[in-house]
């Protein structure tokens, strides 16, 4: 088996708040749009989709136990561009050899930013 491409998808009750705070709050770029179901553009290989809890099989997990982790070129602006949005990211700290902060999206699940 070789895998080509990786798609997380979060079920959220919160749907339209978290899609926007992926599309303008983040600056996602959108790949795929439904009534529904939001898939974002993160790299080549990787995507992130926002699904409505309630048009789907499966519940969400309200923010526990999920971290999405994501590697960036350069944290110091980054961590800057979320203070200036006031998205509230964590202080930058080292941790296991890297730089982290962190921010929470509507629904409660946590994004790490590293260097």
């Amino acid at each position: 088996m070789s895998i080509k491409s990786v798609n997380t998808i979060l079920y959220c009750t919160r749907w339209a708040e978290t899609v926007e705070f992926y599309d303008k709050s983040l600056n996602f770029q959108r790949l795929t749009t439904r009534e529904w179901f939001v898939e974002f553009f993160l790299t080549e290989s990787a995507r992130l989709s926002i699904a409505d809890e309630s048009r789907c099989s499966i519940k969400g997990a309200r923010g526990m136990g999920i971290t999405i982790s994501l590697a960036v070129d350069n944290l110091g602006a980054a961590h800057r561009k979320f203070q200036i949005k006031k998205l509230s990211p964590t202080p930058i700290k080292d941790l296991w050899g890297a730089r982290v902060f962190y921010l929470y999206d509507p629904e409660g699940n946590r994004i790490e930013f590293w260097e």
